[in-house]
């Protein structure tokens, strides 16, 4: 940005930007206005929560790089323990921003998740990545994949327990939504609990669960310790779902616009160079496996961000749907169409009773118009259209077009 500036910096550009104000004026005209400071971050320093996960890199790498203060902003990437502890100080305002679940963002501004406040979703941080892991024990009965799960539940009665991250977020759904598929009720024929992720290993190697749906590094985790079984990546039920979110209040995007949306441009262009190249994503692995971060080795991390996946029982394969902080721009945008769909989700699974305005919910947390100026800032692309379409594992196709009927069309629900 800084030679658009020299060059844009005439006295007649900054005239008309002045008199113009930043909104809805040329991107000559805005970099003159961000010359001129009254477009400057309001906020310089900011606090953004996240949770030991490979999908919290672009925060991390955005602070650990500097880019942030290209944009006159310092990121101060606070470690949080758990979503429920991420919802809570963002709500009262301990944290600015955090890396988090896309469905705890709208469980949250619709009241579902705990205290209810109005929220606002600021970009996409990555696609795909997560899996659902069996446990060894199972899995040495047959239970490897859906089916198999299926048919162990049906011949050996008992409680099975599943545990999710949030009960209004991503993981919850995934595994809803693959129970589901194979015919299985989560709601009556599991036991469903929650357990932070950077829990899940443990819990699993003393017994206490069957099965969990976590972000990785957790479920990779699992398997170089012998402990579980990958059923299935959440690409493989939804190819280039939504996954964790850059998450603030409502007020926070009103009281700090050019904050939010400085703060949405450096994350921007840090997931864009963790995908650049296969370095990045090595030095990406090698700083955020790191105490501070992640916790946990190197290994544990970098496989699966490059798509190497394993099962732990001798199976091996690549993955070309893996883990995608930026996939040029197709990551980041904040379509309507995918927070949609985790209403018509939390709508089946009876986490609220009555059908909402879909469309008019998605467009209060999805700040569209902060994401496309902070993709100009970042010289991203954006799409033309805030919706788009996706095909589930079941073959059910959603597009945000009847969201009230998709939302009942489902066999199994609450």
């Amino acid at each position: 940005m800084t030679d658009l500036l020299k060059s844009s910096l005439t006295r007649r550009t900054v005239l008309q930007a002045g008199a113009v104000g930043a909104v809805g004026i040329s991107p000559a005209l805005r970099a003159a206005v961000y010359a001129q400071g009254s477009d400057a971050p309001e906020k310089k320093e900011v606090k953004i929560g996240f949770i030991p996960l490979t999908d919290c890199a672009s925060v991390v790498m955005a602070s650990v790089l500097g880019i942030d203060k290209k944009y006159g902003v310092t990121i101060l990437p606070s470690k949080e323990a758990s979503w429920a502890g991420v919802r809570d100080k963002l709500v009262n305002g301990e944290l600015d921003f955090a890396h988090v679940l896309y469905g705890l963002i709208y469980g949250v501004h619709m009241g579902t998740a705990g205290p209810k406040k109005d929220m606002a979703v600021l970009m996409t941080l990555n696609n795909n990545g997560q899996a659902i892991t069996l446990s060894r024990k199972i899995a040495d009965k047959g239970a490897v994949d859906g089916a198999g799960l299926a048919r162990l539940m049906a011949s050996e009665k008992r409680e099975y327990t599943f545990a999710q991250t949030f009960p209004t977020g991503t993981h919850a759904m995934w595994l809803y939504y693959w129970m589901a598929a194979n015919g299985i009720d989560p709601m009556k024929d599991a036991k469903v609990i929650t357990v932070p992720p950077p829990q899940m290993v443990a819990n699993m190697r003393v017994g206490n669960m069957d099965g969990f749906c976590v972000g990785e590094p957790w479920g990779h985790r699992a398997i170089i310790d012998g402990i579980g079984v990958p059923a299935v990546t959440t690409q493989d039920i939804w190819k280039d779902h939504p996954e964790k979110v850059l998450g603030t209040t409502a007020e926070f995007t009103r009281k700090y616009p050019n904050t939010a949306r400085a703060v949405t441009a450096a994350i921007l262009e840090a997931g864009k160079w963790i995908d650049a190249s296969l370095a990045n994503k090595q030095k990406m692995a090698e700083t955020i496996a790191e105490k501070s971060y992640v916790n946990t080795s190197v290994d544990a991390i970098n496989q699966r961000i490059l798509g190497r996946y394993q099962n732990g029982m001798g199976k091996t394969w690549d993955d070309p749907n893996y883990m995608k902080f930026f996939n040029d721009g197709a990551v980041n945008f904040p379509y309507l169409s995918d927070g949609m769909w985790f209403i018509t989700q939390h709508k089946r699974w009876g986490l609220i009773k009555e059908h909402p305005d879909y469309l008019a919910v998605a467009k209060q947390i999805n700040q569209i118009d902060i994401y496309k100026q902070a993709a100009t800032a970042a010289k991203v692309s954006v799409p033309r259209d805030v919706m788009r379409t996706s095909k589930m594992i079941d073959g059910v196709v959603w597009d945000g077009k009847e969201p009230k009927k998709y939302a009942d069309s489902f066999k199994i629900h609450a």
